[in-house]
């Protein structure tokens, strides 16, 4: 018996039995599909923003085709505008075994050596999207401008004109701007990031492999995913040490943390509220000095 959350466009022609909720997103509604080929999982969106399974499509495929094999990528089955079906990862139910945390640092450190043409959008015929943001992702060369004025000052509007965060902030970020350069850091190539890498999208599997899951990748820094991954925690320091060791970050990357966490909260203070615009008032003054 399937549900009726569940498009027949999605699912036609995958012999599927039964389809069981499971707990999803804030936005998304997740199952379990049992098939005549095994398990799957699918996720459905009602009315979602125009081009965003596209992206995430795009992003999972492009993970798939260039994560080293210790770092799996599921499979995408079937989708369409409102839904995505992937293969299912059956994930651990115990402690995770010696070595899992270095395993996945090294492997997003080869991951982070793939290497794109600009900073940007992975294809040209993509929309604008991070997640159900819309941004402007085409091609450029230029990094620090590319964080600042398409990721973070755009995102500062939205979150002062949704009323989530103190209009000071946004003095701060201008009083920041003139640094931006500084505090992006030295240039480096537009390098395939994850681009939400909180720990909730990286899986750990019964035989001990880490998978990446939902992502909002583009052609980014690699600080982008660094600074995700400590801001909610989630993942050990044996996992950072790993990284580093294969594939060092440029001096002084401790330092530029809080900039590449802005574009995260500020995306929480517009969706959530709560604490994340007073989370995103004391990065600012971090960084102020």
């Amino acid at each position: 018996m399937t549900s009726p959350d569940l498009p027949p466009a999605l699912i036609d022609g995958l012999g599927v039995r039964r389809a069981r909720p499971l707990g999803g997103g804030d936005t998304a509604a997740a199952f379990r599909l049992e098939t005549t080929r095994g398990p799957l999982f699918a996720k459905t969106m009602a009315d979602p923003p125009a081009g965003m399974m596209a992206v995430e499509v795009a992003g999972l495929q492009a993970l798939r085709e260039h994560a080293p094999e210790s770092l799996g990528v599921p499979e995408v089955v079937r989708w369409t505008e409102d839904g995505i079906v992937l293969e299912w990862i059956e994930e651990s139910a115990g402690p995770r075994r010696p070595g899992t945390e270095e395993a996945f640092g090294r492997g997003l450190a080869d991951l982070h050596r793939v290497q794109g043409p600009a900073f940007g959008a992975l294809a040209p015929e993509l929309p604008g999207r991070i997640g159900s943001f819309e941004v402007d992702l085409s091609p450029t060369q230029d990094w620090a401008e590319f964080l600042l004025e398409r990721r973070i000052r755009p995102l500062m509007q939205d979150a002062v004109a949704s009323g989530r965060i103190d209009p000071r902030a946004a003095d701060l970020l201008e009083e920041l701007a003139p640094r931006a350069r500084e505090l992006a850091g030295p240039d480096g190539p537009p390098t395939l990031v994850h681009g939400d890498l909180w720990a909730g999208n990286r899986l750990v599997d019964a035989e001990g492999r880490n998978w990446l899951i939902d992502p909002s990748a583009y052609w980014g820094h690699r600080e982008v995913d660094i600074a995700m991954m400590l801001l909610f925690g989630g993942f050990g320091e044996e996992c950072l040490a790993a990284y580093h060791a294969q594939h060092p970050l440029a001096p002084g990357w401790e330092d530029r943390v809080p900039w590449y966490q802005l574009p995260p909260l500020l995306v929480h203070a517009v969706r959530f509220g709560g604490g994340y615009g007073d989370a995103t008032t004391r990065a600012l003054l971090r960084l102020r000095g």
